[in-house]
């Protein structure tokens, strides 16, 4: 279960959505579904997770300018999970620095 979250997602956005929706954001493993997620979340930081909602990022395209021409390329997409806990409930991602 550990390979299936990869990383809290820490934005503005998240962090509004935090406050207002009691949601938390993470990064997760393309393969997983939404089931394992909730197990995953609910095993790792103790919480009961009322909901999950899962997207896919794509990656941006990016170009560099190098004195050889325009280098092009992409960045990696990835799979986002918004997890919404029960009332009451909260995660800090700050505790362990």
């Amino acid at each position: 279960m550990s390979n299936i979250l990869i990383k809290p997602l820490i934005t503005e956005k998240m962090s509004a959505d935090t406050e207002r929706n009691n949601s938390y954001g993470f990064v997760v493993s393309d393969g997983a579904n939404k089931i394992e997620i909730k197990k995953s979340v609910e095993s790792a930081y103790g919480v009961t997770v009322t909901s999950v909602r899962t997207l896919r990022a794509d990656g941006k395209a990016r170009q560099r300018y190098t004195k050889t021409g325009v280098v092009r390329g992409r960045t990696n997409g990835y799979k986002k999970a918004i997890v919404s806990l029960a009332e009451g409930q909260t995660i800090d991602f700050y505790d362990n620095i």
